[in-house]
């Protein structure tokens, strides 16, 4: 369904708890032990669940849970041209973590040569059975071309491409391909997720960089445009971006550090329509750099936990909104969850309680914004 005329003001941010059913399943049929179309079915279930799920909790837009996907950021294993390569990463996630594999213990697919999509399975293929299956509006999440930055490794990708940049370019255009398609399946809202946005809020991190001759405000001016730009020629679709700020496997975070330093080259040059933010911490600072966002666009903010199964209550949620909103119009906000509930790996949390903050949620953006 494409999305209403109305705001969107509930949310969750993509993926959901996956049933141990599946993740069973998912191994079973990387080992041959089952088929490929017997794990679809299971996959279908799991996605029927998760729809339901989104629904019945009064949110305005629902996704499927990433139920099909082994990990979030499911677009680089698209692409020919990149391979697994160790040592240091010229843009990491963390300074600490510059050499260290990724978060699944694997050394990090590393540009060696110009890319290409492949076409075994192209990325938004699951979409079109979310949007059979859902009454309510529905949207895409992948990575953001930004993101794949965590891709480049500059003493070893100069033999492919000039600069970083034009790799990223190459991402860019084979993202507005998907986006142009995923609309023409009828995706009536797509959102960009960005975590490399959320490590460069960390000073620790911003120093690796200045060590490493990286002019992080040109650059993230650049990525902010490029991110935009994975939306031209669209109408009728919502345009997202998500900037995370980590969701490591047990509930881990990664960066430390508001949005301020953000706000000038990356909020002013963004061309969305919706920002979500994660604010469930104090590490993200106050609310004070939102302002620096566009007049008009949503800023969703992310004030639920999915690191902890602690559940805020209405109270504080509905008090963190009156707050932003002496920053930024009421009419200019909503909420969401701060990020997925399976990134990498479940959150530590029981699927009822999952339920008790999606619910939350909903309940608190109708008695909010009616």
């Amino acid at each position: 369904m494409r999305p209403s005329t109305q705001k969107l003001r509930a949310e969750t941010i993509g993926s959901l708890l996956q049933p141990e059913k599946l993740l069973r399943a998912r191994q079973a049929a990387q080992s041959g032990a089952i088929s490929f179309a017997e794990l679809r079915a299971i996959e279908d279930i799991a996605v029927d669940e998760a729809i339901s799920l989104q629904e019945e909790a009064g949110l305005d837009v629902v996704t499927d849970g990433e139920m099909r996907r082994p990990t979030w950021h499911d677009t680089s294993r698209h692409l020919l041209g990149l391979e697994p390569r160790g040592g240091e990463r010229s843009y990491p996630s963390t300074a600490k973590g510059a050499n260290s594999p990724g978060p699944d213990g694997r050394a990090i697919l590393t540009v060696v040569d110009r890319i290409s999509p492949k076409h075994d399975h192209p990325v938004g293929e699951e979409f079109p059975y979310l949007r059979v299956r859902a009454t309510k509006p529905t949207k895409y999440t992948m990575a953001a071309p930004s993101y794949h930055r965590r891709n480049w490794v500059d003493h070893i990708s100069t033999t492919a491409y000039d600069s970083c940049e034009e790799f990223l370019q190459d991402v860019r255009d084979w993202m507005n391909s998907v986006a142009h398609w995923l609309a023409a399946q009828g995706c009536g809202y797509i959102q960009l997720d960005a975590p490399n946005y959320g490590s460069l809020c960390d000073p620790a991190t911003r120093q690796f960089h200045a060590e490493h001759g990286h002019d992080l405000e040109s650059q993230i001016a650049f990525d902010a445009e490029l991110d935009s730009s994975v939306f031209d020629g669209l109408e009728g679709v919502t345009s997202a971006i998500h900037v995370c700020r980590g969701n490591l496997p047990g509930g881990a975070w990664h960066s430390a550090g508001g949005y301020g330093v953000l706000a000038d080259s990356l909020f002013r040059n963004l061309d969305v329509d919706v920002v979500l933010l994660e604010y469930d911490s104090g590490r993200a600072g106050d609310f004070s750099p939102i302002s620096a966002i566009a007049a008009g666009t949503t800023v969703v903010l992310g004030l639920l936990t999915t690191k902890d199964a602690a559940l805020e209550t209405e109270k504080e949620i509905e008090a963190r909104i009156a707050e932003a909103s002496s920053v930024r119009p009421l009419d200019d906000l909503a909420i969401s969850t701060q990020c997925g509930f399976a990134s990498f790996t479940n959150a530590p949390m029981s699927n009822d309680q999952q339920r008790a903050k999606l619910d939350l949620v909903g309940t608190t953006a109708r008695r909010v914004w009616g």
